[in-house]
């Protein structure tokens, strides 16, 4: 499993389809790989979530739903990574940047960035065919890296102009 192997199993084809499509599609995908490429996969899959482990990704994650929890800031970090490498690296650099992102996956006419347990497909698959789970790979450490965030209005425009324009609270 490459790098380029990866990025081309999880990333979406078009910005507004919906999580459950690309959770389908990432599935169909990895059926047909072996177990030993499955192992690969969730490996770089963990090591990939941990780099947007950090209080200024959350806090973009923050303005755009409000997001409160490790749950829905993992499955927020899974929609980022089907956005495709050229967007995460830009992303895991500068949270920000998401507030140029031209089209949103749609709930209810709210933008809805989140992809269910997109982490846990791989494990499925291995565990359905043998029996067994996949070695476990946090995809974060205890807390986030960096100074978190801080929830005041005017310090979170100063942080996010791009995201508090396009969201605004």
């Amino acid at each position: 499993m490459t790098e380029t192997d990866f990025w081309i199993l999880v990333t979406r084809e078009q910005l507004e389809q919906s999580s459950d499509y690309i959770a389908k599609q990432l599935r169909d995908k990895l059926q047909a790989l072996d177990n030993e490429s499955l192992k690969a996969f969730d490996k770089m899959f963990g090591q990939q979530l941990r780099r947007s482990y950090s209080w200024s990704v959350w806090g973009a994650a923050y303005i755009i739903t409000g997001c409160d929890s490790d749950y829905a800031f993992a499955e927020f970090r899974c929609f980022l990574l089907s956005l495709g490498q050229q967007w995460y690296d830009k992303i895991v650099a500068d949270p920000d940047c998401l507030g140029a992102l031209t089209h949103w996956p749609l709930v209810d006419d709210y933008a809805y960035p989140f992809i269910e347990d997109y982490d846990l497909i791989a494990g499925q698959i291995y565990e359905d065919r043998t029996g067994n789970e996949l070695p476990f790979v946090p995809s974060g450490q205890h807390q986030p890296v960096g100074k978190k965030f801080s929830t005041k209005p005017k310090v979170m425009r100063q942080t996010y102009p791009l995201l508090s324009a396009r969201f605004p609270f």
